[in-house]
């Protein structure tokens, strides 16, 4: 896939997160500054997801840890194990906002 191709794709994750989270109830800020997506809870934790264009990956940042995923198939898998994005995500997020979530 081209640069452009993925910036976009990636794009297209950042804004399926954002409007995921802005039908939550629970408190809960979002901040996309260039590559990075900032998920900020009450409690002044973040999950961060960012792209990394170079290696044509989405990174993730949570209390469980850092996880790289690569779009195979369709789908944002994790690159170092069982895992797909959107999943880890969801499952980030609640754990940060001790409150169940999903997409």
């Amino acid at each position: 896939m081209t640069e452009s191709e993925f910036l976009d794709l990636s794009d297209a994750v950042f804004a399926q997160v954002e409007m995921a989270l802005d039908d939550v109830d629970f408190d809960v800020d979002t901040l996309r500054a260039g590559n990075v997506l900032e998920i900020e809870f009450e409690d002044g934790s973040k999950v961060i997801v960012n792209r990394h264009a170079a290696n044509q990956e989405i990174w993730l940042a949570a209390r469980s840890g850092g996880y790289h995923y690569r779009l195979i198939e369709g789908q944002w898998i994790n690159t170092r194990g069982d895992g797909e994005l959107f999943a880890d995500v969801a499952t980030a997020i609640s754990a940060h906002a001790g409150e169940a979530f999903s997409f």
